[in-house]
């Protein structure tokens, strides 16, 4: 989904991914860790829920698995796509559960269980109007010999 209008799109909240140059790996999501009983949240609080230390940010990655998921069809808000998914994601590389976006182009292709990767991309709007770069996460199709295809 990279355009110029992605290129000029700021995203929907500060500090919630990355966006690796051109050519340069994926996107990854940023979350938190407090920095006293260790906890992952992702989008990262100021204080942790729990103990309320500090909380670091943190890389949560950018692969997992579908946990769960619903596709809605009724209107969007923000200007979504119609229809659109979400569900929870369980992360690869440090198990956080997170709730996400799912690919709005792939509602008919998800499953439970299924290896998703995470895209950015211009989805709806902030309610004014004003693109924005939303987080959102996509199957991993395998190819071959271990390839994959997005």
């Amino acid at each position: 989904m990279a355009s110029e209008t992605a290129k000029q799109a700021a995203p929907v909240a500060p500090g919630i991914f990355t966006m690796p140059s051109h050519d340069a790996g994926l996107p990854a999501l940023l979350g938190g860790q407090c920095s006293r009983c260790n906890r992952r949240f992702f989008p990262r609080p100021i204080y942790c829920p729990q103990c309320l230390g500090p909380v670091e940010g943190h890389p949560i990655g950018s692969r997992g698995r579908i946990h769960v998921f619903t596709v809605v069809r009724i209107k969007p808000p923000f200007g979504l796509p119609q229809p659109y998914a979400v569900g929870y994601i369980d992360m690869e590389e440090n198990g956080l559960r997170i709730f996400s976006l799912l690919d709005p182009l792939k509602v008919d292709e998800l499953a439970v269980g299924q290896e998703v990767v995470l895209s950015v991309g211009v989805l709806g709007h902030d309610g004014k109007g004003v693109p924005r770069l939303r987080p959102y996460f996509t199957p991993v199709k395998k190819r071959g010999a271990g390839k994959e295809i997005r």
